[in-house]
């Protein structure tokens, strides 16, 4: 279980909200001491999972946590968090190229691929919650 050092809870409402949230992930990042690389993905999962809050349920919320792991390694966690109508079939919407709005269909999949940990849970018509930890 990770040891949280330090927390931050940010609303997702708009594209200016995305925004915001991609600027303080990508300082929390640096500060964490994460490579320019990891900065990319970290902040380019957030804003798409920001970004999915906003298309799907309309508003929610994203908890920045600064971690430390069993080994004492550190880590950024991510808890987006809406109440949103929910996703029906999680597993059909991680594939690539599966998208509800005529998007690219990459977001929750490449947001997974570009984390060292995913979690999903989601419930029709009461909402979805999204894990998401990087680890140095």
């Amino acid at each position: 279980m990770a040891a949280i050092r330090k927390q931050e809870t940010l609303s997702v409402s708009s594209s200016e909200s995305v925004v915001r949230i991609r600027q303080a992930v990508r300082a929390w990042a640096i500060e964490l001491g994460f490579s320019l690389v990891d900065q990319t993905k970290i902040v380019t999962a957030a804003s798409e999972l920001a970004r999915n809050i906003v298309d799907y349920a309309g508003s929610g919320t994203v908890l920045l946590e600064a971690v430390t792991g069993e080994t004492g390694r550190q880590g950024l966690r991510l808890t987006f968090e809406d109440h949103g109508p929910g996703i029906p079939d999680v597993e059909l919407a991680l594939k690539d190229g599966y998208s509800t709005r005529g998007g690219l269909g990459l977001g929750l999949g490449g947001s997974r691929r570009l984390m060292n940990e995913f979690q999903i849970t989601s419930r029709v018509g009461e909402g979805t919650r999204v894990v998401v930890t990087k680890w140095r």
